[in-house]
């Protein structure tokens, strides 16, 4: 027990960003490795699959790079001022840096064999300095490094303001609004360019977002606020300097990068397109489209042969040198605002959210990517920040799976409402969802709610909507079939109402025979067959926040939850007050699989757990601050395979598992075992399998002799006869493997004595077997002369598992001679018969 409430903590179970820093690659292009969090994680550039989960920081990432001096480790740094250096092939920590510094990038280079650069603050926040660290040698693990050297000051944090020059690392470049520093590394100067910073129309937006380096020439790329490229050379010297302007993005340039040879120049920014400027000419560049959101990052594997764009929907893309995209890496994306909440799509598991403007995202919690996005609105989204967008507000799984319930609305003024329901179901030959009924403005007002009736015993579909209008909207699956067609739609069958207060919740109960919908203060109870209201609740503790109906033998409890801060439990039984807690709930999400509510209260250092039953006011489990920020939204998800947790405080998280998200869209969730270890077994095959050695003649033939020996030996296995003892059972085997190596005899003893332990026993057979075994053999020749063909061994075999020995019949030269002859006669003659 004392060690399960030691490994039971809140982790970060995905949705970090992939894309807060550039993604790198392995020097063979099979490997790339992002920042998630205070994570790294290792893709495969084929499979699309997440091989490694490198942990061991505590706080947030910031910079990843190769180790120049050896390509198979992996540098990082992070705020918790360590920088580490891993083997990425086994996911092992190899060496641990101590700086005591907080670091916010990291730089590596070829001729700099000892010393790292990194970005530090100084004194005053917003002021950072770009410095060299030497890493000391050291065979311990963990070794302090405190030599600093200073290199540029007055920079911007983001690692896309710095790039280093040329092959040798001859000079550093940095840019910072409107000026460029060069530091020259031999010379130890530094020279400065300004770009005018007048308001005028023609210098407005001349600020620096991003810096490049030509890998052989001496030659800056910068890029601009105005979406302007500048290349700059002759930069020794302040006086003779001169650059020239590349033009084609509308907006700001939000990274650059040079392919390997330096022939070519990329370029990305919100247009969600990537430019290649070949030969950085004007006239000479080719495009790669809609690629889906913004560019935020681009980067370029050592080996020349792909590129990479990260994108602000929190996604990855590798592009083969002739710009086709040939792999996608999508995490969770963070929209700005989770309308709809956190849902789970009964089918495959996935969580449900908003994801990228006007679609709903599934997303798999097991392997940490995206499934799928599907289109609700179904419009172009036009990026612009001063039009108002029709915005995904609500959604709701029903019936299983089988119809899922969305709202889309869009408001100009505040008299100007479009509100639209749209109701889809499930196509089990396309495996996804589709558009069945559209509703334009089911309500007057804004929909505050809609939940289905999810009840095993409920015949026909029903969905229930709450609104500010001040009424709630029952709406029922009825056929629309004409002479073309047969077909079902959803119309309204009831509406309801309290003394015209707002409808701010609803729901049902378990077995679907109560509907709870609470109007402001006051909750009402109706019956879903007559929709008669039974009863009301009351307690004017303000404006009721959530309302949940109780799960199994809790079903006769209604729990609401106010603005105010208190919790009321009502036992719908003797409808009275079964209990009150004062209690700031931001979240209450009930186990679908259990008795067991969950709630997330706010207080003023964190947000805390508290989960319990209805029937009883005493918490099973409480957790403080399990997060320092906000907790916006909470679901349980059904397991798989459920714990065995033995603990009376754990055993709420045996047949469910709790997700909560912050309220800077962090996905967290309680649990015992580390990220690498919840990697499927397939990723680590493929890990495996990639980690083998392969030669142009394995890809041509390889693959397929291989297949091909492994149909004959499986024929072969299904043919044999005669059955091989298992080594197990083997003495002289079993001695061989067991007895300390120092112990045993010379191998020439241990060969011969080995080699006869294989051999099959020939044991002479007894008089009174062989009569026995002779005239079973006569017997089955006279039934069927088909059988004649077959091999006598098997027929013995049989006989002699039964009698429980291991004898095999040896035939004399006159039986082979006999079985010859009678393996020749044509006996196709029978078949006519």
């Amino acid at each position: 027990m004392v060690e399960e409430e030691k490994n039971l903590r809140v982790v970060r179970c995905g949705g970090s960003e992939l894309n807060f820093r550039r993604a790198v690659f392995s020097a063979d292009s099979k490997y790339i490795f992002c920042v998630s969090g205070d994570f790294i994680k290792v893709y495969s550039t084929a499979t699309e699959e997440c091989v490694h989960i490198l942990q061991g920081h505590r706080q947030l990432v910031t910079g990843i790079q190769l180790n120049p001096n050896n390509h198979l480790q992996l540098y990082s740094c992070s705020f918790d001022g360590t920088i580490k250096l891993w083997d990425y092939i086994d996911g092992i920590l190899i060496k641990t840096f101590i700086v005591g510094r907080k670091l916010h990038a990291l730089f590596t280079l070829a001729c700099a064999e000892d010393s790292v650069f990194v970005i530090i603050n100084k004194e005053k926040p917003d002021i950072f300095q770009l410095v060299s660290l030497k890493l000391p040698r050291s065979s311990s693990q963990e070794i302090e490094a405190k030599e600093l050297s200073f290199v540029l000051d007055y920079i911007n944090q983001s690692p896309k303001c710095i790039a280093f020059g040329n092959e040798q690392g001859q000079y550093v470049a940095a840019v910072r609004d409107f000026y460029l520093s060069v530091y020259f590394f031999k010379k130890k100067t530094t020279s400065r360019f300004t770009l005018s910073s007048s308001r005028n129309k023609k210098h407005a937006k001349n600020n620096f977002t991003c810096v490049a380096c030509h890998p052989k020439e001496d030659c800056i790329a910068t890029g601009h606020k105005d979406g302007k490229i500048r290349l700059w050379r002759n930069f020794d010297d302040e006086k003779k300097y001169t650059y020239t302007c590349l033009h084609w993005h509308h907006d700001l340039v939000m990274d650059l990068a040079f392919s390997v040879t330096g022939s070519s120049l990329l370029s990305g920014g919100r247009e969600s397109v990537l430019v290649e400027w070949r030969e950085a000419t004007e006239k000479n560049k080719e495009f790669l489209p809609r690629l889906g959101a913004a560019i935020v990052h681009i980067s370029v594997s050592p080996a020349g042969d792909l590129f990479c764009t990260s994108h602000s929907d929190n996604k990855i893309i590798i592009i083969h040198r002739n710009l086709e995209a040939s792999a996608v890496i999508q995490g969770l994306v963070k929209d700005s605002n989770i309308f709809t909440g956190l849902m789970i799509d009964p089918r495959t598991k996935a969580l449900v959210l908003n994801g990228k403007p006007g679609h709903l995202q599934f997303y798999s919690l097991q392997s940490d990517k995206q499934l799928y996005n599907l289109d609700i609105i179904q419009q172009e989204y036009i990026n612009d920040y001063g039009l108002i967008q029709i915005e995904l507000t609500k959604a709701a799984f029903g019936c299983y799976g089988s119809w899922l319930a969305t709202v889309e609305q869009r408001q100009e003024k505040e008299t100007e409402l479009e509100l639209q329901m749209k109701l889809w179901m499930y196509n089990k030959k396309t495996q996804g969802f589709v558009l069945n009924t559209k509703i334009n403005m089911p309500h007057e007002d804004h929909i505050t709610d809609l939940c289905f009736c999810n009840a095993e015993k409920s015949e026909n579909p029903t969905l229930v909507t709450a609104s500010r209008d001040g009424h709630f909207k029952v709406w029922i699956l009825t056929d629309d079939s004409d002479i073309y067609r047969k077909a079902v739609g959803w119309t309204c069958d009831f509406v309801g109402s309290y003394h015209k207060y707002q409808a701010t919740n609803c729901c049902f109960s378990e077995d679907g025979s109560l509907l709870a919908v609470s109007f402001e203060e006051i909750v009402t109870i109706w019956d879903s067959e007559t929709w008669e209201l039974k009863c009301t609740f009351c307690q004017r503790a303000g404006k009721i926040r959530h309302l949940c109906f109780g799960r199994l033998t809790c079903s006769k409890y209604l729990l609401s939850a106010t603005e105010n801060g208190i919790l009321c439990c009502w036992n719908l039984l003797s409808c009275a007050l079964e209990w009150s807690a004062k209690l700031s709930v931001r979240v209450m999400e009930p186990d679908p699989n259990s008795e067991n509510v969950a709630a997330v209260s706010q207080s003023p250092v964190g947000s805390d757990l508290f989960v319990f039953k209805p029937s009883e006011p005493r918490p099973l489990y409480i957790q403080k601050n399990i997060s320092r920020e906000e907790v916006q939204w909470g679901v349980f998800v059904p397991r798989d395979v459920p714990e065995s947790f033995t603990s009376e405080a754990y055993q709420w998280l045996n047949r469910s598992q709790f997700y909560f998200l912050t309220k800077s869209q962090s996905l967290l969730t309680f649990s015992t075992t580390s990220p690498e270890e919840k990697l499927t077994p397939t990723s680590k095959q493929l890990l495996a399998e990639e980690s083998l050695p392969t030669t142009p003649f394995y890809f041509i033939l390889g693959k397929h002799r291989q297949q091909q020996q492994d149909e004959k030996l499986n024929k072969a296995l299904e043919n044999e006869l005669v059955q091989l003892p298992l080594t197990e059972n083997i003495p002289a085997i079993s001695e061989l493997l067991q007895t300390p190596a120092h112990v045993l005899p010379s191998a020439s003893f241990l060969c011969s004595m080995f080699v006869n332990s294989l051999l099959l026993s020939t044991k002479t057979e007894s008089a009174e077997e062989v009569p026995d075994d002779a005239d079973m053999e006569e017997e089955k020749e006279s039934d069927d002369s088909d059988e004649e063909n077959n091999f006598t061994e098997e027929v013995q075999d049989t006989n002699t598992t039964d009698l429980g020995e291991d004898i095999i019949h040896q035939l004399s030269k006159s039986e082979e001679k006999e079985l010859r002859k009678l393996r020749k006669v044509d006996y196709s003659w029978i078949a006519a018969l």
